[in-house]
């Protein structure tokens, strides 16, 4: 969904807009800070519960939420939930639990993918730019322990059967999707199967609309779950 990419008026691509969705105000204030730093992002917005969240989400419409998980009033997953349902932005999910059930509704619920609380500024940076280029997977170590532990972990549901809208994808699509399973990056996607980076990014966007998924992380997700 990104539209981080876009250009000013001036042919010079604009700052990543963010919105900061943090109930504990000294942690808010400490991310809008290291945001704030880059030259390349910009914070548009704070919201202290997932209420306010989603309304500054439909105002402003960001780039990208960075979304803590628990917060009051409305939780971060039913927020992102929210957000992406209706396109608002790309949600970067913000959590203390490292790979908890609140991380889990979070990504079934269309998240681009989440970073630890304890990330470090340059985790923080690195990981709003990669959402904000379309990449969904934050760190691809990290993501590689997500899926498999989603897959194999007590939160998994019953063993899901291919969907029929499987059947629709071309080879190509299929080869992407399986590398997305990987945790592969669209560069490292370009690298495996020898095409443009572009391409790629196309296959990724008609495989996400085929599946009916809201994320690249939920089509990973699928992958690794049906063993592709």
């Amino acid at each position: 969904m990104s539209r981080a990419n876009t250009t000013g008026a001036t042919g010079v691509p604009r700052p990543t807009r963010v919105l900061v969705a943090e109930d504990q105000s000294a942690v808010r204030a400490g991310l809008v800070l290291i945001l704030n730093s880059a030259p390349d992002i910009e914070v548009v917005g704070e919201a202290e519960d997932g209420e306010r969240a989603v309304a500054l989400a439909r105002e402003l419409r960001p780039d990208l939420v960075l979304m803590d998980v628990q917060m009051p009033r409305l939780d971060g997953v039913a927020a992102t939930r929210a957000v992406v349902g209706e396109g608002l932005a790309d949600v970067l999910v913000l959590t203390t639990f490292d790979l908890d059930a609140y991380v889990f509704g979070a990504l079934r619920a269309g998240a681009a993918g989440f970073l630890l609380k304890n990330a470090d500024a340059k985790d923080l940076l690195d990981g709003v730019r990669t959402v904000a280029r379309g990449e969904g997977l934050i760190a691809p170590a990290v993501t590689r322990r997500l899926i498999a532990e989603f897959a194999a972990g007590p939160a998994r549901p019953e063993p899901p059967t291919a969907p029929p809208q499987l059947a629709t994808l071309t080879r190509r699509e299929r080869e992407v999707l399986g590398c997305l399973g990987e945790g592969l990056s669209n560069a490292q996607v370009a690298a495996r199967l020898d095409m443009a980076e572009a391409t790629v990014k196309t296959h990724v966007s008609r495989l996400l609309g085929k599946l009916e998924l809201r994320s690249r992380v939920q089509a990973a997700v699928l992958a690794r779950e049906l063993g592709l």
